[in-house]
């Protein structure tokens, strides 16, 4: 299992990836849960670490605006990442979010087709109006992406498990893996979730407030913070 940190800055990214980091992602927490950040820090940020941890980066929770979307796609795969990471925030049928996924694929791959799209859906897409989130998978396989992460669109105490059981979870892992996806679990995840996450079994965890001194947007990733999340997933106390 891997371990995801979400920084802001080359400062952030440096202790995520010195504390252990296996993908190092790239978002901008004051423009919300997958808030897009500035091409000239993500160019930064992947001069800054090692070219052997992938460099991921959110492209905001978009729209129902598939050529807007797309644009900006194609504007993060041109900054040397490894994952470009889409949230289906605007699409509240799942024919919308597999129509404005395929145009996201279809930039992204017409530019650099080893770069990897990960689909992102809402626990709290009810919340929102978005389409029904346990359809994620299907709609990310659908559309050709290479892999679907559950997050919260709120950012208000509420995290993943407010929203959705381990049941309900482990469908998912398991939906993502019989189409071939890669699967990811965030949402406001702290230390003790991790046991039970382990049990469920993603393919990657993701954090941010976890591994920070503060809140998610104006606290700080700390490395030791990063080192505990990685020894816990690691199994290592």
């Amino acid at each position: 299992m891997q371990l995801l940190i979400s920084v802001t800055n080359t400062e952030e990214a440096q202790s995520a990836a010195v504390g252990g980091a296996d993908i190092v992602d790239i978002k901008n927490p004051s423009e919300g849960a997958l808030g897009a950040n500035f091409p000239h820090i993500i160019r930064a940020i992947r001069q800054e670490i090692a070219t052997e941890i992938p460099v991921s980066v959110a492209i905001g929770d978009a729209p129902n605006k598939p050529g807007a979307t797309a644009l900006a796609a194609l504007g993060a795969a041109s900054c040397d990442v490894e994952f470009v990471k889409v949230g289906l925030y605007g699409t509240s049928t799942t024919r919308q979010a597999v129509f404005l996924l395929k145009e996201v694929c279809r930039a992204v791959r017409d530019y650099d087709s080893d770069i990897k799209i990960i689909a992102v859906a809402y626990a709290d897409a009810h919340k929102i109006g978005a389409f029904p989130v346990m359809e994620s998978p299907a709609v990310a396989v659908e559309a050709g992406a290479d892999g679907c992460l559950l997050d919260t669109a709120g950012k208000t105490g509420d995290s993943l498990f407010s929203y959705l059981d381990d049941n309900a979870l482990r469908q998912f892992v398991q939906d993502c893996q019989s189409g071939g996806l890669i699967s990811a679990l965030a949402g406001s995840l702290g230390e003790a979730d991790i046991p039970r996450l382990l049990k469920i079994g993603p393919d990657i965890l993701g954090f941010r407030t976890a591994a920070c001194k503060g809140d998610r947007v104006t606290g700080v990733i700390q490395r030791k913070q990063v080192e505990r999340l990685k020894n816990l997933i690691n199994g290592v106390d």
